[in-house]
């Protein structure tokens, strides 16, 4: 105040206030704006974390472009210690089943159209983040060991992704990755199913969804490895002579199977979704020889877009009668599958009625004939295979009281290993399942 009086008259405030101007005005300003950037920043980190992906310099950009995302040469492997920011729920117990799980900020993008008959779908990009109200955790994680994986039996190849085999958190894993010449409608299919399997909740017999990398290229999803692949390969690996390491199936081994498909496929129809792809080729087998039931892309697709899927000449044989005639399916088909799911186990991978063409599939049906025993076959799983392909819906068994007869059915099942006689001959095999025959249904 000394030296405010010394320049100021007494009782001037605008004089003492230029004196202490930087006391008084500059300091409090800087350490207000400081405040509100830090807060701002926070904020976006919180709530817009795509927003500061775009700020932060982004290393290696320019090589994962020249290298077409992570399809390098062989021998480099891009993702290498690539980091992830990775969600995951911390229990079974945490979803919560009665929710319907929408992003308000990031709406799941659609699907792409399988029919003329549905609605175009924008071509905007908009990045997909998993559902904030799941209890999650932040773990931060870096991809190592990163190799292509060869595809399993399949007929139609996804040329826009590409499936790698990796390690993160000391376990091993698939990364589904969308190539960068994907087009707009397969990146919102791509990142829609993404959110799909997010906010559908884990189960234990559905495969694991470890993380998404959705804000930046490559995108990619990231899943449990079930090392035993698809349950058609393994029952075609059976049916061999020397296995290492041996593979065995036995008869109490397909009710423990059945009791986890239909587990899951409970799950499915408890959240009034229809799976529509039940079949060997749809469960996959982790090392312990857990069944999983996978192929969930058509209950997507019916989920997104409110409408069928795209008719599939290669499921005629595992289709009840009513979808054959292109009527509504309903929880009853996917019984009718199941039935010949339990076939495919028990001949060890035999196609269903292989004696029979597609044209001649539903008059075989009305005439009530059945799908022939398996050797080896015992009468109560014959039964069980019957019971789930009657001609009428109603007479087919509801999903709990299935469930009840493959748990009855494992305490006493045997454990005898089965045999099949001879490899199987892809291109006879592809010829007896129907595979691209067309049909000539009178629909009435």
């Amino acid at each position: 105040m000394s030296g405010s009086d010394s320049r100021c008259t007494h009782g001037d405030t605008a004089c003492e206030i230029r004196v202490y101007e930087q006391e008084v005005i500059v300091v409090p300003v800087l350490l207000l704006g400081s405040f509100l950037i830090t807060l701002v920043f926070i904020l976006l980190l919180r709530y817009c974390p795509e927003k500061i992906d775009r700020i932060r310099p982004r290393k290696k950009m320019t090589t994962r472009r020249i290298l077409q995302g992570i399809d390098a040469p062989p021998g480099l492997n891009v993702l290498e210690h690539e980091s992830i920011a990775l969600d995951m729920s911390t229990s079974y117990s945490t979803f919560d089943a009665s929710k319907t799980y929408q992003s308000q900020r990031f709406p799941a993008a659609p699907a792409p159209s399988p029919s003329p008959l549905l609605d175009p779908i924008k071509t905007s990009f908009t990045p997909i983040v998993q559902p904030r109200e799941l209890p999650r955790q932040r773990l931060p994680e870096s991809f190592n060991l990163v190799a292509p994986l060869q595809g399993s039996f399949s007929l139609r190849v996804d040329t826009s992704v590409s499936l790698y085999r990796a390690r993160m958190e000391n376990r091993n894993v698939v990364l589904r990755v969308l190539k960068d010449s994907a087009d707009a409608d397969e990146r919102h299919d791509f990142l829609g199913f993404a959110s799909f399997l997010s906010q559908l909740g884990p189960h234990p017999f559905l495969p694991e969804l470890l993380g998404v990398v959705s804000i930046r290229a490559p995108l990619v999803t990231v899943v449990e490895e079930l090392e035993n692949r698809d349950l058609l390969s393994y029952l075609w690996q059976c049916r061999q002579d020397k296995v290492d390491p041996p593979c065995e199936m036995t008869e109490r081994r397909i009710f423990t199977m059945g009791s986890q498909v239909a587990s899951a496929l409970e799950f499915l129809h408890s959240k009034d979704l229809l799976h529509g792809n039940i079949r060997a080729r749809s469960v996959l087998v982790t090392k312990q020889l857990t069944a999983k039931l996978w192929g969930l892309h058509g209950v997507y697709i019916r989920k997104s877009k409110k409408a069928t899927q795209r008719d599939d000449p290669s499921m005629k044989k595992w289709q009840a009668p009513e979808l054959l005639v292109r009527k509504a399916a309903a929880k009853s088909s996917d019984i009718w599958s199941f039935g010949i799911l339990l076939f495919e186990m028990a001949s060890l991978g035999d196609a269903p009625f292989a004696e029979i063409s597609i044209n001649e599939l539903l008059q075989f049906h009305q005439r009530g004939k059945n799908l022939k025993k398996p050797p080896n076959c015992s009468n109560s799983l014959y039964a069980l295979i019957k019971s789930c392909c009657h001609w009428k819906e109603q007479d087919r068994p509801l999903l709990d009281e299935l469930r009840r007869k493959l748990v009855s059915g494992e305490k006493s099942a045997s454990d005898k290993v089965l045999k099949a006689s001879g490899t199987i001959n892809l291109e006879q095999y592809l010829q007896e399942a129907g595979y691209g025959e067309a049909n000539s249904y009178t629909v009435f």
